[in-house]
């Protein structure tokens, strides 16, 4: 058996996708290790791997996370936590470290103690034909707010200083790449899929491991079912999700509305066929839903593709933008900005995608893809795979990988 450590930033994003290969590497017998926060520590213990918790509990980055604060963000975080990260893995001493493609101190570790690594792509796979939010370009910085800008240089520098740095992007953190690189999504969704080289491995969506809810009033759902959600990160406000509701209320039998760290009583007196929760079971409500209001995280995306349901895309920032282009391209859904989102608009929106047959067509192509990528065994494969052709043990009876 070998032993894997993952590595990730502290954010429901990069590690939900995550969940389902570690589970799915300890099913096969191999032994594994999370370094994470407090915040997350149950859910990874759930998957039978073992948690390594950051030093001085959960220690949020930039909110919301905009390129220049989530560079200096990174940049400081790597600084605080290799020290103990580094201590942690000269006991567990793995044979492969997974890191996520935006988490630094991952790829330094792996320097540090000269051990392979593989990069996890949670969002699109980024290059210079598709380029991610924080793109190597000074630019970035000089229009940036000094103070920002001071922050990260000074943890750059602390960085380079104590640790070997090589072959980290100077400003390009969320692009930190390895010979092995997984991205949880499909070749058809990866825009310019053609353009990257074999070290890419386009395994579509990581789905399952999420725990069940029981107390989600599933058998209260009545088709169509309408669901909107900003996620967990972005917070639209109470006007926003209210105006989503009042807009999708007359073309739904029920709708459905996370609203995340808004207060469902904020929202105000709904329609009586809304049904307003902090969080719900999204892949569950994606199966019933015949359309999706989302912010553009690419988790969810994945999701309503995996489910075939076209999307209505409101992005709200980070890499939002570009998965909502992706999804137009394709035809699997239109995008509005925030500011035009208002309830006749939405309301329009979600007409036409519900009444033009297209849309779901579109979707339903895009399904396949995503189910035919192989999810968490087909990056669990590929892990393997990397793992043999360094010489690691592997259990004898896992699958051999593509």
């Amino acid at each position: 058996m070998s032993t894997v450590a993952f590595l990730n930033i502290a954010m429901h994003g990069h590690i939900n996708p995550t969940l389902p290969l570690v589970a799915e590497l300890v099913r096969r017998g191999h032994r594994v290790t999370y370094h994470t926060s407090p915040a997350f520590a149950r859910e990874i213990e759930a998957t039978g791997a073992t948690v390594y918790l950051y030093p001085k509990g959960d220690r949020p980055l930039a909110d919301p996370p905009m390129p220049v604060t989530m560079l200096d963000g990174l940049a400081r975080t790597a600084v605080g936590l290799l020290p103990s990260v580094l201590s942690d893995l000269r006991r567990v001493r793995p044979d492969l470290i997974a890191h996520g493609a935006a988490c630094p101190w991952g790829a330094v570790a792996a320097r540090e103690l000269k051990v392979r690594a593989a990069a996890l792509f949670t969002t699109f796979a980024f290059n210079r034909h598709v380029t991610s939010p924080t793109r190597a370009s000074w630019e970035l910085l000089a229009t940036a707010r000094p103070r920002d800008v001071r922050g990260y240089l000074r943890s750059r520098r602390e960085l380079s200083r104590r640790y070997d740095t090589r072959g980290l992007p100077p400003l390009d953190l969320l692009n930190v790449r390895q010979p092995l690189n997984l991205v949880f999504t499909s070749r058809a969704f990866q825009p310019g899929a053609h353009a990257f080289g074999p070290s890419y491995r386009f395994v579509g969506p990581s789905l399952g491991a999420r725990p069940p809810d029981p107390s989600f009033p599933a058998d209260r759902l009545r088709d169509p079912v309408l669901y909107a959600s900003l996620g967990t990160v972005f917070d639209g406000g109470p006007r926003l999700l209210r105006d989503f509701a009042t807009a999708l209320a007359p073309l739904g039998g029920t709708v459905v509305v996370s609203t995340g760290r808004t207060d469902p009583a904020a929202l105000g007196p709904l329609p009586v066929n809304v049904l307003a929760r902090r969080s719900v079971p999204q892949p569950e409500v994606l199966a019933r839903a015949a359309l999706f209001v989302t912010h553009g995280g690419m988790n969810s995306v994945n999701e309503a593709m995996y489910a075939g349901v076209p999307v209505l895309v409101v992005p709200q920032g980070a890499d939002q933008p570009l998965v909502a282009r992706r999804v137009a391209e394709l035809g699997a859904g239109l995008s509005i900005r925030t500011e035009d989102a208002a309830v006749e608009t939405v309301n329009a929106l979600a007409r036409r995608l519900l009444g033009d047959p297209r849309f779901r067509a579109a979707a339903a192509t895009l399904r396949v893809a995503q189910r035919e990528a192989g999810g968490c065994r087909r990056a669990a494969d590929e892990i393997e795979h990397y793992l043999r052709r360094t010489g690691r043990p592997v259990p004898a009876h896992a699958p051999q990988g593509r």
